[in-house]
């Protein structure tokens, strides 16, 4: 395990070493995209996502850039649903749409509940709903929610490791237990779930970065999770550029987002992705960054193991 931590990581550390935020509109999403997904049905349908401009999320995570694109303030009641209704009016039709807020849903300072009939009401023709939360703000509110909703409601949580230091030094204010009654919650009430998963992490080697993903994906599946998503830790939010320049941190390889892609599918436990933004940064090979790319992308939409990629860089390791 990397360690060359020399200051304590508090939410005060990190949001010192933060730049300025993007300026952004309450009253407009600050981006929307319709992508194609492997449904809990087995079919690769169209799924669209609204990126909801709302409050800053109240956990300051360390790897963590959505606040990038928040407000200081609780939105206007009835700002979220104009969001809601002026993205589907630019976007072409999906089965599926997931509402990320670069926090969490149920915050009653990011989503009014007062919202929530009127987001209910624009939703209605969707197959599935998706939306974002912490732990610790799973509970009524997500009844209050589903109760509302003609599509099923799906809630994704940030499970990011299971390794018990670095989730601490994280800052992310959670324990395995409390995601473990939270996905525990959510399936007593027929709500499925999703895990957000980190692949390397701070503080860890590549060789960690791989295990820790892997010990996460087992440990999100048995507690109840029917999907993962791997996300490749990277720089860019002013506290990760510090541990860059002092050690404690570099980002994943691409053929180690290829590895754990693999290991988790092989698991048939339940759906895994990769997360595909920006895969470029991941690797320093231009001779198969784009098949890799591709290959990442395929065995997203079919939940099927690819063929290796060929390439000298395979040595990495």
């Amino acid at each position: 395990m990397i360690y060359k931590e020399e200051t304590k990581i508090t939410s005060r550390w990190i949001e010192a070493k933060r730049g300025e935020k993007n300026n952004v509109n309450p009253h407009r999403p600050y981006a929307w995209l319709v992508e194609k997904e492997h449904t809990l049905s087995g079919k690769v349908e169209d799924t669209a996502t609204i990126f909801l401009t709302n409050r800053e999320c109240s956990f300051k995570c360390l790897m963590c850039d959505l606040w990038k694109n928040t407000t200081d303030e609780t939105v206007p009641i009835g700002a979220i649903p104009e969001q809601i209704e002026w993205a589907l009016e630019q976007m072409p039709p999906a089965k599926h749409l997931k509402l990320y807020n670069s926090g969490s849903f149920f915050d009653k300072n990011a989503i009014p509940v007062e919202d929530y009939p009127r987001i209910a009401a624009l939703v209605k023709n969707f197959e599935t709903v998706i939306v974002e939360s912490h732990t610790q703000y799973i509970g009524k509110n997500c009844l209050k929610l589903k109760a509302l909703l003609q599509p099923e409601l799906q809630v994704a949580l940030g499970l990011e490791t299971v390794h018990p230091e670095v989730l601490q030094k994280l800052n992310k204010k959670m324990s395995l237990d409390a995601f473990k009654n939270s996905i525990e919650f959510l399936d007593e009430n027929k709500i499925p779930t999703r895990a957000f998963i980190l692949l390397r992490p701070p503080f860890m080697t590549e060789d960690e970065g791989i295990l820790w993903a892997k010990k996460s994906i087992d440990f999100a599946f048995k507690t109840g999770v029917e999907c993962c998503i791997v996300i490749p830790v990277r720089a860019g939010n002013g506290a990760m550029d510090v541990l860059v320049k002092r050690g404690d941190f570099t980002p994943p390889k691409i053929q180690s987002l290829e590895t754990v892609l693999k290991y988790g599918i092989e698991l048939n436990a339940g759906r895994v992705f990769a997360d595909t933004w920006d895969l470029h940064l991941f690797s320093n090979c231009v001779k198969c960054v784009d098949q890799r790319i591709e290959k990442i992308t395929a065995m997203n939409l079919s939940q099927r193991v690819e063929k290796q990629i060929e390439c000298t860089c395979n040595s990495f390791r």
